[in-house]
């Protein structure tokens, strides 16, 4: 694994173990000589994830629309910075740069960008791992909620195990380190001969 994305927020959140989760991570991927690759921000979590790895001698990837980089909140001091038209190119560029997915705390921008990395994955568009680094209970409810998807037919049992989940850095790289990606059909329907 050389390089994974991370998902997070552009706002730092009111529990400081969010910006704690945030260095952890940062350092980890130092340590491993995993590249980061993230959205470019150079504000909230995004801003400390990349100080701290860069602080860290790790390489830091961003991708950022021109849009943002007009509104000044582009990070300047990045190993590599990629300035692109639209959030659309912006999601499939992070997702060729990089081989993993990883979501810490952050909102619906967050959400949006690890659940369509999931869904390609799904579809079979790419066999890359992706995680949820679960601080303090965050994604509890949204655990919770997909196996609701699983309960009432809407996600099968090996799609849902796609999403992986740990307490701490270490434990969710060490997780994608062994990913064998599941090679089922996504259509519950097809199976059920309906």
């Amino acid at each position: 694994m050389k390089r994974i994305c991370v998902y997070l927020g552009s706002n730092p959140g009111f529990d400081p173990a969010y910006a704690e989760a945030t260095q952890a991570l940062a350092l980890e991927l130092a340590a491993r000589k995993i590249s980061l690759v993230f959205g470019g921000s150079n504000v909230g979590l995004m801003g400390l994830i990349a100080n701290t790895c860069l602080e860290a001698g790790g390489e830091v990837i961003g991708v950022i629309p021109k849009l943002l980089v007009d509104k000044e909140v582009a990070h300047t001091g990045l190993t590599e910075l990629h300035v692109v038209n639209s959030m659309h190119e912006r999601k499939q560029l992070m997702a060729d740069l990089s081989d993993g997915f990883i979501a810490l705390p952050g909102g619906i921008g967050t959400l949006e960008e690890f659940f369509e990395a999931l869904t390609w994955n799904q579809l079979g568009y790419h066999a890359k791992p992706c995680g949820l680094l679960d601080v303090n209970g965050y994604y509890a409810c949204l655990a919770d909620h997909m196996d609701h998807m699983v309960n009432q037919g809407f996600v099968v049992k090996e799609h849902r195990r796609m999403v992986m989940t740990a307490s701490t850095p270490g434990d969710l790289i060490d997780q994608f380190e062994v990913y064998d990606p599941p090679t089922v059909d996504k259509w519950i329907e097809k199976k059920k001969g309906l």
